[in-house]
């Protein structure tokens, strides 16, 4: 949710900046994606390598398209936040997923690329996010002449995911969570016994003076499921790796210029905008919400994982009932498992094509 990246935005800005600063790009004001190349350096003939604009919704919304053969299956990453984008990672995380799909990543409205000057944020609405969705994976289908895609939604991107699934079967091969929301206000529970124990062990009275400062859950105030997200990350169950490493993947990606870093930072620090009272707001409760699924479901989560906690994922795999299912513990991580075990979790995505594949 948007506890993601938020809480440590400040300190990422000044360190990207900082970066670009250092590196001697601040003229940088085009963007492109660099061609699939085979190992003598000449592009791959059937590949494609594509960032552009799609129509959806009324606005226009940038997606990166890059794969090896443009007639591989079509995975569609939704991703966290709302407001962070993932694309200026993919360049750092996608190699091996790229021979096995067409992967898109899509700068979700008010994200990244996809946060324009005067940008509306009385659209950041929930319907709106799944109407989007919608029409970017009916491009997709048509684009590529496929019935079917494989759709993965992290944090945020979750909550689409599931509706989609549940609304949207016949579209999909396969749902994949990846650091699923399952009960919010449970969620806060967790994170505040556990971080509570945590203070008690380390006795840092400043971090003990923060908790009770915030007071026991549930919290429907913004401001202070920020300072508990801040608190679940200082403790490392949250975010999975340093902000300097984080600045310095991110500054790297061909696909953004100067001007979309800035509306990266400026998307990721509103974050979910008027959606907050809408949605975040209230208690979300999957499990007897949506029981059941009509398409194959694996849900990956990192095992320090204090955001979407793991013992809630776990109970919701248990319950929910689908025609497949598996759960994939990533034992290293936390709330990004593909940022803390990047080769795991390549292998495991791609894992579950050939699964889905053997099983078609």
């Amino acid at each position: 949710m948007k506890s993601i990246l938020l809480y440590i935005l400040t300190v990422f800005t000044a360190l990207l900046l900082l970066l670009l600063l250092l590196s001697g790009i601040t003229g940088q004001f085009s963007s492109s994606t660099d061609p699939i190349r085979d190992a003598g350096g000449e592009t791959v003939p059937e590949s494609i390598a594509e960032l552009k604009q799609i129509e959806l919704g009324g606005l226009k919304q940038s997606v990166l398209l890059r794969g090896h053969d443009r007639s591989n299956p079509v995975l569609l990453w939704l991703h966290g936040g709302p407001g962070a984008a993932q694309m200026p990672l993919a360049h750092h995380l996608d190699r091996q997923l790229e021979e096995e799909f067409v992967l898109v990543h899509w700068d979700q409205r008010g994200a990244g690329k996809s946060n324009h000057n005067g940008f509306d944020e009385e659209t950041m609405t929930f319907d709106q996010f799944f109407s989007d969705t919608h029409e970017l994976i009916e491009y997709l289908k048509n684009r590529f002449n496929q019935e079917k895609i494989y759709l993965l939604g992290h944090s945020w991107g979750t909550m689409l995911g599931l509706e989609y699934a549940r609304k949207h079967p016949d579209n999909l091969h396969a749902y994949i969570s990846i650091s699923q929301v399952v009960d919010n206000h449970r969620a806060y529970e967790i994170s505040y016994n556990w971080l509570k124990s945590e203070i008690e062990t380390t006795s840092s009275q400043s971090d003990k003076n923060r908790l009770q400062e915030l007071g026991e859950p549930p919290y429907t105030d913004h401001g202070d499921h920020v300072k508990l997200a801040g608190l679940v990350g200082d403790y490392g169950g949250n975010f999975d790796i340093s902000m300097t490493r984080m600045a310095r993947i991110a500054f790297r990606a061909p696909e953004y210029n100067l001007r979309d870093y800035y509306r990266w930072l400026n998307g990721a620090n509103r974050g979910s905008g008027p959606m907050w009272d809408e949605l975040f707001a209230h208690h979300i409760d999957y499990m007897p919400e949506i029981p059941s699924l009509e398409v194959p479901v694996w849900f990956l989560i990192g095992d320090k994982d204090k955001n979407t906690p793991r013992q809630l994922v776990e109970k919701y795999y248990e319950i929910i009932e689908v025609p497949r299912k598996e759960l994939v513990i990533f034992d290293s991580s936390a709330h990004t498992p593909f940022l803390a075990e990047p080769q795991k979790f390549s292998r495991e995505i791609i894992r579950i094509q050939y699964d889905i594949e053997d099983h078609d």
